[in-house]
């Protein structure tokens, strides 16, 4: 077997700036460099954006896949970002400093660090680094002098971007919009409907709790100058891949892209066709909504589904990544009560699969298996499986069509268990479901509304145990009974004995 017979398909990517799918391959060799908006932490993730942070830690972990190594960027929004992405509103990190009436400082202390437990409760990997904005406010003044004598003006609120003095503006959100660009915040004075703050001056007798002194006057930036600012700090220009959800597509990212071309031409050149081709990232890529069935989730309508509020439920948070995996990055993926218990089965059913394989093996590595050591030692039934599923990932993360390769791996007969779970444990490092460490007893997490404990649910149970040992099958049947009342499902003749009744309403 020849060292180039698995792990050949070419990586190919959807990009959003050309609308196509195209060959991957980083700037630098062998490395690739990833920066992703990350969350505005005024309040908790909402799962739809949690979306965003998977699909993203899926395309890491196929670059991973595929032998390259991975410089992996996440802001932290701790001001500038008004409450509307149109540019409209109030900051939502000081309008939500004033309906609590706490400190930001602490609010944004709060949400970053409940984030970052959501990031580790999705087994996600966490960034080489997370850059926090007000980290970087004075780099932003530095980059915002740079560019304002060509490509800004100044009015009594704030300093703003002349959309009109780079080529191609908002060409990843498919071209000048009009009706999208009356989206932004129509402030008298700007020259266009799509310009954008670069700078936002406290109003006159107004303290923010968040300001600094500017060239423009004491306030601070906005919301689209720190994202050029930090990719820039960390990650140099051009890096390789620029991530978000793809609402971002329409303004955010496009005003990224102007300042990205105009700080080049005032640094690099004059602005031309190489400046149009310029904007600070190789690829753009985005995934799409993840709606319910009153439409996309959004935490400015209230009402939003967290993490949390899923674990509080008792679903496993992996059940959440599989239903993500479950459909395409870019496609729309409902959210139901339905598809995330149908996820959790499915969950459970891979666990039990590979808990079986595991109780027959001993003395073998699974965790992180070498592709060399796959190539050099796979069973030849396993080759295709190999081959399809480094074809699906390759596909633009066709997760879809992978996932049921995994399936297959666990269920396939008359292969040595030791070769099965290192192509398993190699096929779940890319999906990233922790299976090679998870068991049935940590999927069953108790809901937050239960009113029995599970040393209570123990001795009920070792009760009834000794009723059935007596033939006494009424208290028998009673205390079955008595535990479904209480959420609690009896299972005779599973070594797990008990596991929680999932019930889920839309919404909670």
């Amino acid at each position: 077997m020849s060292d180039d017979q698995h792990i050949t398909a070419p990586l190919r990517l959807f990009n959003s700036l050309t609308r196509t799918i195209a060959p991957f391959a980083p700037i630098e060799d062998s490395h690739a460099r990833i920066y992703s908006c990350g969350p505005t932490v005024y309040n908790y993730a909402h799962l739809g954006n949690l979306r965003a942070y998977v699909f993203t830690d899926t395309l890491r972990r196929t670059l991973l896949w595929k032998g390259l190594s991975v410089t992996h960027i996440i802001n932290i929004t701790d001001v500038g970002h008004l409450t509307s992405d149109a540019d409209v509103g109030d900051d939502k990190m000081e309008a939500a400093a004033r309906a609590s009436a706490k400190s930001i400082w602490d609010i944004a202390a709060h949400y970053t660090q409940a984030f970052k437990q959501n990031i580790a409760d999705l087994n996600i990997l966490s960034p080489s680094e997370w850059t926090v904005a007000t980290d970087y406010v004075p780099q932003m003044i530095e980059f915002a002098q740079k560019i304002a004598p060509t490509h800004c003006y100044e009015l009594d609120s704030g300093l703003y971007f002349d959309s009109s003095t780079v080529p191609d503006y908002g060409a990843l959100a498919g071209g000048r919009d009009d009706a999208a660009h009356a989206r932004i915040d129509p402030v008298a004075g700007k020259r266009n409907a799509s310009d954008f703050a670069i700078w936002r001056k406290s109003p006159p007798g107004e303290q923010r709790q968040m300001e600094w002194d500017s060239p423009w006057g004491k306030g601070a930036p906005g919301w689209h100058l720190e994202c050029s600012v930090m990719s820039q700090a960390r990650l140099g220009h051009p890096f390789d891949i620029h991530t978000g959800g793809i609402d971002h597509r329409e303004i955010h990212h496009p005003n990224e892209i102007a300042q990205n071309q105009a700080f080049h031409a005032c640094c690099g050149g004059d602005v031309g066709a190489a400046e149009a081709g310029f904007t600070g990232a190789r690829w753009w890529m985005h995934n799409n909504f993840l709606v319910d069935r009153s439409g996309k989730m959004s935490k400015s309508k209230g009402g939003f589904t967290t993490l949390f509020s899923l674990i509080d439920a008792g679903v496993h948070p992996l059940a959440y990544r599989l239903l993500c995996l479950g459909a395409h990055y870019r496609s729309e993926l409902e959210f139901s009560a339905e598809g995330v218990a149908a996820a959790l089965t499915r969950l459970k059913r891979l666990v039990m699969g590979v808990e079986g394989l595991k109780a027959r093996a001993e003395g073998v590595t699974w965790q992180s298996p070498r592709l060399d050591y796959l190539r050099a030692n796979l069973h030849p039934k396993l080759v295709p499986l190999l081959e399809q599923f480094d074809a699906a990932i390759a596909d633009d993360l066709m997760t879809p069509r992978a996932l049921p390769l995994l399936e297959e791996a666990i269920a396939i007969k008359k292969i040595p268990v030791d070769e099965k779970l290192c192509l398993i444990a190699a096929f779940d490092a890319a999906l990233g479901l922790n299976l090679m460490t998870l068991s049935r007893a940590d999927l069953r997490l108790r809901p937050k509304d239960a009113a029995i404990t599970p040393d209570a649910i123990e001795a009920e149970l070792e009760r009834r145990a000794a009723g059935r040992a007596d033939k006494d099958f009424a208290l028998s049947d009673e205390i079955r009974d008595a535990l479904i009342a209480q959420g609690v499902d009896v299972m005779d003749g599973d070594p797990l004995r008990w596991d929680w009744r999932l019930t889920l309403t839309q919404g909670s």
